[in-house]
């Protein structure tokens, strides 16, 4: 199945009222315009997918193999590069708008999100916390992390340690509005990523319906 997808820069949120009256809280994305860096093929790659430059930078900042592509291209130095599988219909030099996105289509946006350092349990796993009287030292600690028999502590057991600054990707996003003269997406509800952050838009792998 062809794919389509798109970088973009996180501005942040804000609401929206819908044409029913209704208010939603959006997420405002500069999305593009990109350039198509260069195409993957089958019978080179081994796939198919599409190379898409994003965000301007000098191209004195960037090592020679990299500046020796966008000079093949024929187009100017981008920051970020990414791939986006089975992505076809598209040339190598081509710019890529906000515009292939149409309004009440669904999306799916990947990108890193917030690091909230070291972080216990109840925030980190949403555990419950234990009893705060009868003389209870268990409030925010943790249970027991195994049986004894063991003698060692299991894979996975949800624990305290590094909370956020991953790759996530949130589905089924809607798109509520689409401004081309601006390069501007709105979509329904939040996107992962701190305010400035590059996010990836693709069309949804999900048919389901989109929020109202």
């Amino acid at each position: 199945m062809a794919k389509k997808g798109l970088l973009a820069r996180k501005l942040g949120m804000t609401q929206m009222f819908n044409p029913d009256g209704t208010l939603s809280a959006v997420t405002v994305l500069e999305a593009g315009p990109c350039h198509v860096l260069g195409l993957r093929t089958p019978e080179k790659d081994g796939y198919t997918a599409a190379r898409l430059a994003f965000g301007s930078v000098d191209a004195k900042k960037l090592t020679r193999p990299r500046a020796g592509e966008f000079k093949a291209a024929g187009i100017d130095a981008a920051r970020h590069v990414v791939e986006v599988r089975d992505y076809d219909g598209v040339e190598a030099g081509q710019e890529l708008t906000c515009g292939i996105f149409a309004e009440g289509e669904l999306v799916d946006v990947t990108s890193t999100s917030k690091g909230k350092g070291f972080q216990g349990m109840v925030k980190r796993h949403r555990f419950g916390r234990g009893p705060e009287t009868h003389g209870s030292m268990n409030v925010r600690k943790p249970g027991s992390i195994g049986a004894t028999d063991a003698a060692r502590v299991f894979k996975g057991v949800k624990m305290a340690g590094q909370m956020g600054n991953v790759r996530t990707t949130v589905q089924g996003l809607k798109v509520l509005r689409v401004d081309a003269e601006r390069n501007l997406l709105m979509l329904h509800g939040g996107v992962p990523g701190a305010k400035g952050a590059v996010v990836m838009i693709r069309g949804s792998v999900k048919q389901k319906a989109g929020k109202k």
